[in-house]
């Protein structure tokens, strides 16, 4: 019994340890984003574009196209390379990645530090909604979401098609299981 508070000692201090490591870790994400926050106001002046990946920019074109998608390997692929684009798909399970509560805490206080300096930094634009409508970046912006939901839809499409060609993940939802 007399080692259960060495235990815990060693407890508290391991956990302080991660702690420490969780703040530097979120103080290391303010400075890597710092730059785009402060450079904000760029993307309203159409100076600076996010880039469209390319597979959403052949969703958007053709969400439906069956060409070369004859075989479970080939729908997988593509639904792959969305993935990459847009991130899991509503029926993926969240990935466990083993962080810890003062590491999602300190991600969560990165991001909201830094949503505040994009903030700040872009309230000194006058008139912002005119300024991005003027410089094309409201356009820019629409024909960004435009290619998202065309990628969503495509890659709804090319599982439902995995689902009727009896096709296993990721060529069909995670949930399904081909009949043999």
């Amino acid at each position: 019994m007399k080692s259960f508070p060495l235990l815990l000692v060693a407890a508290v201090v391991l956990a302080g340890c991660n702690a420490g490591r969780s703040a530097m870790s979120g103080a290391e994400q303010v400075g890597a984003g710092l730059g785009d926050a402060v450079t904000a106001p760029l993307e309203d002046f159409n100076l600076r574009r996010q880039l469209i990946p390319t597979v959403l920019l052949q969703a958007e074109a053709n969400p439906y196209d069956l060409r070369n998608l004859n075989q479970c390997t080939t729908i997988g692929a593509e639904v792959a390379r969305l993935d990459e684009a847009l991130g899991p798909d509503t029926d993926e399970p969240p990935r466990q990645d083993g962080s810890y509560r003062s590491e999602q805490a300190a991600d969560a206080a990165a991001k909201a530090t830094l949503d505040a300096i994009r903030g700040t930094t872009t309230d000194f634009i006058p008139g912002r909604s005119w300024v991005r409508r003027l410089s094309g970046a409201e356009q820019h912006s629409r024909h960004v979401q435009s290619a998202i939901q065309a990628g969503r839809m495509r890659r709804a499409f090319l599982k439902g098609i995995g689902m009727q060609r009896n096709c296993a993940p990721p060529a069909a939802p995670s949930w399904f299981r081909p009949r043999r």
